[in-house]
């Protein structure tokens, strides 16, 4: 069974760090797109961070570009995002996706190019 756990979301101040971990089972995703988006109650599920499988290409949300760091260990299939600076429009519940094998980078950011997803991860910056 495929599954993608994510782990590392918590409560933090205004201007902290935190990283988050999604880390997958079942098999390997180094062949695969994986991206990171975030979703708030009443909104849309929204692109964060994405990073591209052959390439190695990392792709970011204005909102959190300069901020947030996408990254990948294949050998232990783990997807990270390290967030810095932290501000409470960052305050969502994090998820990790994956798209099927080989796809090339095209709409990276579209979330019904994924169908992978992990449970989520709440992340809560407080002034």
């Amino acid at each position: 069974q495929v599954q993608l756990v994510e782990s590392g979301g918590g409560v933090v101040q205004v201007g902290s760090s935190l990283r988050a971990s999604c880390t997958a089972s079942g098999r390997t995703f180094s062949n695969n797109n994986m991206a990171w988006f975030r979703q708030v109650p009443g909104k849309e599920r929204e692109f964060v961070a994405g990073f591209i499988w052959n390439s190695g290409s990392t792709y970011y949300a204005d909102s959190v570009k300069g901020r947030f760091t996408i990254s990948r260990d294949n050998a232990a299939n783990t997807l990270y995002l390290q967030m810095n600076n932290l501000k409470p429009e960052d305050t969502a519940v994090y998820y990790c996706a994956a798209q099927p094998p080989y796809n090339s980078a095209y709409r990276y950011s579209d979330n019904r190019r994924y169908n992978y997803w992990g449970q989520g991860t709440q992340v809560t910056v407080s002034s």
